[in-house]
């Protein structure tokens, strides 16, 4: 399952129509669920037990690790995990940090 702020939950189709627009999208499962289940195509993991700290890193610390852009605090940014439930908190994690 997918996340976001705008429209919590988002289809497979409505993610691939939101990557053509530059959305950052975040996968938060384990990397031994990636090692496994196979890797979304520009997506960047970030487990959810890293995200808070990596979303409140330098925004060069976060591109040395996560060979990303750090996001802004109003770039469009999509969750996903496996069946929806760590997507959802990382979702509300980012939403307490500012992230809209």
């Amino acid at each position: 399952s997918l996340c976001a702020a705008a429209e919590p939950n988002v289809s497979y189709q409505e993610l691939k129509d939101l990557k053509k627009a530059n959305v950052l999208h975040i996968d938060v499962r384990e990397r031994w669920e990636i090692d496994r289940f196979g890797k979304i195509p520009e997506s960047i993991n970030i487990p959810l037990g890293e995200l808070m700290d990596a979303l409140q890193m330098d925004p060069t610390e976060f591109k040395d690790q996560y060979n990303q852009k750090m996001p802004s605090k109003s770039d469009p940014v999509v969750f996903s995990c496996l069946a929806g439930t760590r997507s959802k908190q990382a979702l509300g994690f980012a939403m307490s940090l500012g992230f809209s």
